[in-house]
């Protein structure tokens, strides 16, 4: 319970108050709770959407993914504005672009990125919610929170100390694979568009995955954020365009 408590503190911007200061190895275990935060944003997405039935769909759109990045307090969004203004500041070099990772300023390419990322999310709402599709309320945070363990499973991580150290360090590597395989499960057998979804998913963790072994030898903070943010949004966009 402590591990889920961690992870629901760490995702979210839920009132959460921890009786004790986890350690390495809780930090680790509650990474294997990520897929259960992301299904629990998305049943409140689901009830929100349901309060708002009545409301022009562009409306719900908007305001859906305002509540979205209400609840998560936009942590995964600073990680994607951090990695693009790193990419584009960094010429390929790993050491400055970890640099400009750590400047808390943003530059214009990160407000170019961020702004895109949610127009299309926002456009993608649009179109499944006319078209009264929303199991990608769901599948997307569910999945995107999946790709995180994955990610601290399969790749280093080439920043030294912090959070991100003991998640990839205390992670209990053995419990990821059936921890994915009882999401895919649970989405095949739950959530319509979920084999969509998944191999949608598992493109952008791929190629995501590269450009961070190819630029960094591996993840940071701010990329694994920015790699959820892209596999939520890739999500919702495939599944708007398969409903057209």
């Amino acid at each position: 319970m402590q591990a889920f408590m961690i992870a629901l503190q760490f995702l979210t911007r839920l009132p959460i108050t921890l009786k004790q200061v986890p350690g390495a190895e809780q930090n680790g275990r509650s990474a294997l709770y990520y897929p259960l935060v992301g299904l629990l944003i998305g049943a409140v997405l689901l009830l929100a959407q349901s309060l708002l039935s009545g409301v022009p769909p562009m409306l719900q759109a908007a305001l859906l993914l305002s509540l979205w990045v209400a609840i998560t307090g936009g942590l995964h969004l600073d990680g994607l504005a951090d990695s693009a203004d790193a990419w584009a500041g960094g010429f390929g070099d790993k050491q400055r672009t970890l640099a400009i990772m750590q400047d808390p300023r943003s530059g214009p390419i990160a407000v170019v990125v961020v702004l895109l990322l949610l127009l299309l999310k926002f456009a993608a709402l649009a179109v499944l919610l006319d078209a009264g599709s929303n199991p990608a309320l769901v599948l997307a945070p569910l999945l995107a929170r999946s790709a995180l363990p994955l990610l601290f499973l399969t790749t280093p991580y080439v920043r030294k100390g912090g959070l991100g150290q003991a998640l990839s360090s205390h992670l209990p590597r053995a419990h990821v694979p059936w921890l994915l395989a009882a999401v895919v499960g649970f989405g095949v057998i739950f959530l319509p568009g979920a084999w969509l979804a998944v191999i949608t998913a598992g493109l952008v963790f791929l190629l995501c995955r590269q450009l961070m072994l190819k630029r960094l030898g591996g993840t940071t903070g701010d990329t694994a954020g920015a790699l959820l943010e892209v596999v939520e949004c890739a999500i919702v966009v495939v599944l708007a365009c398969a409903t057209s």
